[in-house]
């Protein structure tokens, strides 16, 4: 499967960013999170372009189909992307724009959020991780093991693990496993993609980004937002929805049925349909 929202590439930072643009309106800019790419979000940018807003999005450093830099000195750690973010901003000229995030893209919103609330027109976190939510009990046990052994397993026996974990992550099995679940894993799988996954993904997956600007999660309330979160998450819990959910004053929640952790694969319509409705009411505020 093509990743078909990908228009361009961009030089940050002397690394190459893959992103797109869509539609015209209000912009929109979307952040994926882990293990995953702007590929997730490849039935809901359609609906949002369509909806009246100019929709941005890009790959993650270190995901999808931007680069995977070959040195461990180059941070791609959720604090580091707070900056390729930045960087993506500028390059599209955006000031002030509606942010919408998943999984780890979450905690890259909050820390952009925390620091540059002023360019925040409207705040959409779905599934997002938050203070120390993260890594799960099931990747802490993998990632015990030592990334290096990790790194080095047998293709199969690499991709086999990581096909039963994705698919833990959608409510809908059997429609992912048809559609883009081999994408998902051709990605963080082979001589690139796997030590990509353990170097530039799971080494970071420490709680220091969040925690670090935990007790100031109440300042994004100064802007409207929202959280998603599917009801069968069992990577990030809906008990975390409903922390955030009390900690940000005047935050709305919706716990979508038949959704799990990828609520943007399970429910691509309803998450859509939430995103056009706050940005609108914030564009009319």
């Amino acid at each position: 499967m093509n990743n078909e929202l990908i228009t361009e590439h961009v030089l940050v930072d002397g690394c190459r960013i893959a992103a797109g643009a869509h539609g015209d309106g209000e912009p929109v800019v979307l952040v994926h999170g882990t293990p995953s790419s702007s590929l997730i979000w490849r039935n809901v940018a359609p609906r949002l372009a369509a909806a009246g807003f100019r929709v941005h999005l890009f790959d993650l450093l270190g995901f999808g189909l931007s680069e995977r830099p070959a040195s461990l000195e180059v941070d791609t750690s959720i604090s580091a992307q707070v900056g390729v973010l930045e960087q993506m901003l500028a390059h599209w000229g955006i000031e002030r724009f509606h942010l919408v995030a998943h999984d780890i893209g979450g905690g890259v919103a909050q820390r952009f959020g925390v620091f540059h609330t002023e360019r925040l027109l409207s705040l959409t976190m779905i599934d997002v991780v938050s203070y120390d939510s993260y890594p799960s009990g099931r990747t802490r046990q993998q990632m015990e093991q030592g990334l290096d052994a990790l790194i080095k397993a047998p293709d199969a026996v690499h991709r086999e693990h990581f096909r039963d974990w994705l698919l833990s992550a959608v409510h809908h099995k059997e429609r992912f496993a048809a559609g883009p679940l081999e994408t998902y894993l051709d990605y963080i799988s082979g001589p690139i993609g796997q030590p990509s996954l353990f170097q530039h993904q799971v080494r970071h997956y420490d709680p220091v980004h969040t925690l670090e600007i935990a007790d100031r999660i109440p300042e994004l309330g100064r802007v409207p937002v929202q959280l998603i979160w599917g009801a069968e998450d069992k990577w990030q819990t809906p008990d975390w929805a409903h922390r955030l959910n009390q900690a940000i004053p005047g935050s709305r929640l919706t716990v979508l049925e038949e959704c799990a952790h990828f609520a943007p694969e399970d429910q691509p319509e309803k998450v859509a349909e939430l995103i056009s409705r706050l940005v609108g009411a914030a564009a009319e505020a």
